[in-house]
């Protein structure tokens, strides 16, 4: 099975199980969440006949391909992080979109249609969830809840000494491996497979060195260091910028007759640049189709009328030129907050009229 498919099913499937998840724990409601916090569909205690279970029914409930639900069920630790990887992805990819007309809209059937086309976000989209499954697994390895992976085996860093002192690197080799497995490979014939496979491997995880000192008043006669992914909204800005320079590429082939064939380099590259891969040998996103304006509603998004604005960055241009409603009200917010002893917070409330700008439908 190519790898289109593949991340386009597990999306789906995930990213439905992730807002079911959220709609059931009200306390954890998924547009609240920062994308830090797991999210546990396994129960914590169980017998390890039923935890096995457990997990292979959580696996099921992805509805993954064949070869994915076997990668999963390997280890109970998989299926959570799948959903944790899902919701992280979602949560950076809206933020990231937040003044935008396509805001990252990811519910029903817009997301099936966004997944089945070539467009700019479906790029974006393809980059983010892999970036973001490439960082929840290196997390869950350092973090312990893996069978099948620990910390990061770098030979230059003493991961005995690591552990003694509470370093532990995030796993970057097994969890890139891993994803490379789960998302398929690429096809020489299937030219969005191509596409996808490019994209989902576009970006690297930023990866730090975080160091911890040891000795007499802290002298660092002894150090110990470890490897640590970035913020993954580092991650997210550098995939925006990718997204904002995008290239497009298109089939040599006719397309009447509907074959597949070699990929044409983006404008201003000559053919054959790059060596004999015709896909362009670039760390950008690439995509094949021009993307609608998202306006209006359609199959893709549900448009921006109504859509709340900011009258000084970006109305105009969500509005797309149909103008913008503006309303008054007021408001009462926490103010003037204080730091009492011992252990609580006081605050006054405080009211203000404020503006709110919406675009004219």
């Amino acid at each position: 099975m190519l790898d289109g498919p593949l991340l386009a099913r597990w999306l789906a499937a995930a990213f439905a199980l992730t807002l079911l998840l959220a709609a059931l724990r009200p306390s954890a409601a998924y547009f609240g969440l920062t994308g830090s916090e797991p999210l546990t569909i396994l129960p914590l205690t169980l017998e390890p006949e039923a935890a096995a279970h457990a997990h292979y029914k959580a696996c099921d409930r992805l509805k993954l391909e064949r070869k994915q639900r076997r990668m999963c069920r390997r280890d109970p630790g998989v299926a959570e992080t799948l959903v944790e990887a899902v919701s992280m992805s979602a949560l950076e990819c809206q933020y990231q979109f937040r003044f935008e007309r396509w805001n990252c809209t990811l519910e029903g059937r817009y997301r099936a249609s966004l997944l089945k086309r070539g467009f700019k976000e479906t790029a974006f989209l393809y980059a983010i969830s892999s970036a973001g499954l490439t960082h929840a697994l290196a997390k869950a390895c350092s973090a312990g809840r893996m069978e099948r992976c620990t910390c990061d085996e770098a030979p230059d860093l003493e991961n005995r000494e690591a552990w003694q002192w509470g370093g532990c690197g995030d796993n970057l080799k097994y969890s890139s491996k891993f994803v490379k497995e789960f998302l398929g490979r690429r096809s020489s014939k299937d030219l969005r497979a191509r596409v996808d496979f490019h994209n989902n491997l576009v970006i690297k995880a930023g990866v730090e060195t975080t160091c911890k000192c040891h000795g007499v008043s802290g002298s660092c006669t002894v150090r110990t260091c470890w490897r640590q992914l970035a913020p993954f909204h580092e991650v997210g800005k550098r995939l925006k910028h990718k997204y904002e320079t995008a290239l497009k590429v298109g089939s040599t082939t006719n397309e009447a007759t509907g074959e597949a064939g070699a990929i044409s380099p983006p404008r201003g590259r000559a053919p054959g640049t790059g060596g004999g891969d015709p896909l362009p040998r670039t760390p950008e996103l690439v995509h094949l189709d021009d993307s609608p304006s998202f306006c209006l509603a359609g199959r893709f998004s549900p448009g921006t009328a109504g859509r709340r604005c900011h009258r000084e960055k970006n109305c105009e241009s969500i509005c797309c030129g149909r103008g913008h409603n503006t309303q008054s009200r007021v408001v009462t917010r926490p103010c003037q907050c204080q730091v009492r002893w011992c252990c609580y917070v006081e605050c006054r409330q405080c009211t203000q009229r404020e503006e709110v700008y919406t675009c004219k439908g």
